[in-house]
């Protein structure tokens, strides 16, 4: 499932994220790229919930910088899982 996801960012970046222009981006890495990558880690939807915070915090007001999603504490269970294994 995590696939259509990522499939649908590949879709967007090819459609209406070619129409923004470039460098205008806060964040590192972009958020077509973080939503991938939550996409990856955390799966469908643990990754659209990631993805979606992302965006929200995305605005004039934020001061940007470099957010990961590995980095995130949103699912601590989660994370814990994944480093036992």
């Amino acid at each position: 499932m995590k696939h259509a996801g990522i499939a649908l960012v590949h879709a967007w970046r090819w459609t209406f994220g070619l129409l923004t222009p470039a460098g205008t981006c806060k964040y590192h890495p972009r958020c077509s790229q973080y939503a991938i990558d939550a996409f990856r880690e955390l799966g469908l939807v643990r990754g659209a919930v990631l993805a979606t915070w992302r965006l929200l915090r995305c605005n004039p007001w934020s001061h940007g910088g470099v957010d990961y999603a590995r980095d995130q504490t949103v699912f601590p269970l989660a994370r814990s899982r994944r480093a036992d294994t």
